[in-house]
């Protein structure tokens, strides 16, 4: 017998037999504050969301239904609803449906029955994520949608509770929080021990320990286990009780009266204090962990029973009828009935439409563009103030690469006020090579912050800020640091419009310095040629400069795809060429531009790909620091051998600009690829099969070894060079015979 029809067998019999559990609380409804309509609003939603579990479990053994998590035993999240206000933004456990349905009755219009059985049958007419997954999340009930998550939604918890106070006084064109709001964020006992949790954790109180304002209550919803393996007893209170700068709460989540009155509190302490709480709810897990998941594979029978004995729906028709609030028969009649409608319901559900094609599934996956208020023209005052008398005499002269970035974000945070810096060093360093350089003083420190030492926490902080109408600027010191941080943008940014059918997005702009050909650095953290982890995401847009023009204008770019388009846009900035001067030979002085001055007219659009050259017997096919070692070879290919070429600098790695490289590229006899990132799963695999595809008879490409790059003389060994492009060049177009370049 399925364990759910046990459960529901144990109410009916239970109930009819007044054999209900003892009571867990001396905390009577004066003392909550709680009012009887109230109690009995929040049994009903604990009742639906029983049903709802119930209904779900029967529609999958039809084959009408899909993998669910299910809510059952934590209902008494209901109660944390209830004390919360609907404006403050909840990013949610996966286990959180009778949160959902309590917020609902705090919203006018919401039919909670209705919209989350479309949302577990995958239905095209879900509110919120369009049939694309089992969501908990409403936009008109200010949840974000998540679904299973691991801790990864609690950094941009963070962000958001963040951005509040931010708000004050760098006021965004589209805030959504208002400034007495807070930001709820729970999750499971077991995900608390992820290091996502523990970072996320960590940078609230971090932040709360020196003053920053953080109004976030994390709700810890303690059921004792996580998939299979058993919370050590007292471990989630052992290690939070006395975190600093953290208020610890604590309740038993199965008595709904004592949850509604501690969570009151907590709420209450965050709303006036502006600093993070932790929420305790101790609770049980009914059913076993998902799907078909069967908990007699890993628990004994005593204990499922023991838990299932429990049962908060039993302790809540305890409270109403040891109240006097209603009689056993009316429960039962509340909870018959509303398992009645929940199956009616749940037949006319399953025969909605369902997505059927690619473009259908995928209509979500890029945000929706938006109106944005016309971009602020700074004063001359107000440009001379920032960027000081020295930059602006000098402003005109040839620059680097880091100098034109730096100018150029400069004159961003001037047009954009809801631009937020946030990274390691960026700030009184001015980042490691000096690119951010002077725009914490300019600019003050909350705007541009000097974050501890996380890249979750740095990512996380950006999506929250982004759901109340900031736009971030996050920077990620080195991309190989990435990688221990990467779901933040897989995960949580670039899913949030797919998985809301549009209605939420975190757009932003990501800085990340990386790629190789640094002579001082080595390893696999300082000196990286990968952003495979980035390409692989849908919706992200890669960007990547090879000069310090294109790097101005294509940030501008950047951040008006962002703005306007909601997009996630990760900026990738090549190390080596920061302080790039010259190109042929030392003083020549030919990698130095000067600054495009906003409004100038020599703006790069997406997708639109750089030609140098227009030569129809070779076209080299690159970016980055290849783009700069393929001008390089170039000029002796040309000079020296006669060949006729264009070198063609693709500038948006992905998703990459496929009809702009097509076009650049017609009429060419040959086509050479050179790819600074390791041969195996690089850019130039892409390239070689668009290229196949499209007839291109004369193909090769240059890569680097499948390998790490040292420190030292052998910096660039296993990397593409000058004359490795020139003998390849050679090679392809047949002007003689070379040996393979090395």
């Amino acid at each position: 017998m399925d364990r759910a029809d046990i459960v529901h067998e144990n109410f009916l019999t239970r109930l009819r037999n007044r054999d209900l559990p003892q009571s867990l609380s001396n905390c009577t409804l004066e003392e909550a504050g709680l009012d009887q309509e109230t109690l009995v609003d929040m049994f009903t939603s604990q009742v639906l969301c029983r049903h709802l579990d119930r209904v779900s479990r029967k529609l999958q053994a039809r084959g009408e239904g899909y993998y669910t998590i299910g809510s059952s035993g934590h209902e008494g999240n209901a109660a944390v609803a209830t004390a919360l206000r609907p404006t403050d933004m909840a990013f949610l456990h996966y286990r959180d449906a009778a949160f959902q349905i309590a917020r609902s009755r705090q919203v006018p219009g919401q039919t909670p029955l209705w919209d989350m059985l479309l949302g577990f049958c995958t239905c095209k007419e879900d509110p919120i994520s369009g049939g694309r997954h089992k969501v908990i999340g409403s936009k008109a009930l200010n949840i974000p949608p998540q679904t299973s998550t691991i801790a990864s939604h609690l950094p941009k918890a963070v962000g958001a509770a963040f951005s509040i106070g931010l708000a004050r006084k760098y006021q965004p064109e589209r805030r959504v929080l208002s400034q007495d709001s807070i930001v709820v964020c729970s999750f499971g006992d077991a995900s608390l021990n992820h290091s996502t949790a523990q970072g996320a954790i960590n940078a609230a109180c971090w932040s709360s320990y020196q003053g920053v304002q953080v109004p976030l209550l994390f709700v810890c919803e303690d059921n004792g286990i996580g998939i299979s393996t058993k919370t050590p007893p007292k471990w989630v209170e052992a290690t939070m009780k006395n975190r600093p700068a953290l208020k610890y709460f604590k309740c038993n989540g199965l008595d709904i009266v004592e949850t509604y009155a501690v969570t009151s509190e907590a709420a209450d302490w965050v709303r006036r204090s502006r600093m993070p709480a932790f929420l305790h709810m101790s609770c049980v897990r009914l059913y076993g962990h998902a799907g078909a998941d069967l908990q007699m594979a890993y628990m004994t029978k005593e204990e499922i029973e023991a838990e299932e004995a429990n049962d908060p729906l039993l302790h809540t028709a305890r409270r109403l009828i040891n109240h006097g609030i209603m009689s056993p028969e009316e429960v039962l009649g509340v909870y018959v009935n509303i398992a009645r409608d929940t199956e009616k319901v749940a037949e006319q559900v399953i025969k909605r439409p369902r997505l059927k094609t690619a473009a259908e599934v995928m209509a979500s996956l890029i945000p929706p563009k938006r109106f944005c208020m016309p971009v602020k023209t700074p004063s001359e005052e107000e440009r001379a103030e920032a960027f000081g008398d020295v930059n602006l005499r000098n402003i005109d002269k040839p620059q680097h690469m880091a100098k034109l970035i730096n100018l150029a974000m400069t004159d961003l945070m001037l047009q954009h006020q809801e631009i937020i810096m946030a990274g390691e060093d960026i700030g009184r360093k001015g980042g490691v090579y000096g690119v951010t350089q002077g725009l914490q003083k300019k600019f003050g420190p909350r705007r541009v912050i000097d974050s501890l030492l996380d890249e979750q926490s740095i990512l996380g902080l950006a999506i929250g800020m982004a759901h109340n109408g900031f736009l971030p600027m996050p920077e990620i010191q080195f991309i190989a640091y990435l990688h221990n941080a990467e779901d933040q943008i897989r995960g949580e940014a670039a899913t949030l419009s797919f998985f809301s059918n549009g209605q939420y997005t975190n757009p932003m702009v990501v800085r990340i310095a990386g790629l190789g050909y640094q002579r001082g650095f080595g390893g696999h953290f300082h000196n990286d040629n990968t952003f495979n982890v980035l390409r692989d995401i849908p919706g992200v847009i890669l960007a990547c400069p090879s000069n310090g023009h294109d790097a101005a204008e294509m940030l501008r770019t950047c951040v008006r795809l962002a703005r306007e388009e909601q997009r996630v846009v990760v900026f990738l900035e090549p190390i080596a060429l920061y302080m790039m001067r010259d190109l042929h030979q030392a003083g020549d002085g030919l990698w130095c531009h000067p600054y495009p001055q906003p409004g100038s007219g020599a703006s790069i659009d997406f997708g639109e790909v750089g030609v140098h050259g227009n030569g129809k017997e070779l076209a080299i096919v690159t970016y980055a620091n290849g783009y700069y070692l393929s001008r390089q070879a170039e000029k002796l290919l040309r000079e020296e051998h006669g060949v006729k070429l264009r070198v063609i600098d693709v500038r948006w790695l992905a998703p990459i600009p496929k009809e702009a490289l097509l076009e650049a590229t017609a009429g060419c006899k040959h086509v050479l690829i050179v790819d600074e990132c390791r041969r195996t799963g690089s850019l130039s695999e892409e390239l070689m099969t668009l290229f196949s595809e499209h007839n291109r008879k004369s193909i090769a490409r240059i890569a680097a070894e499948d390998s790490f790059i040292p420190t030292g003389p052998a910096y660039a060994s296993t990397l593409p060079s000058r004359d490795g492009i020139v003998n390849a060049a050679l090679s392809l177009t047949g002007k003689f015979n070379v040996a393979k370049a090395g």
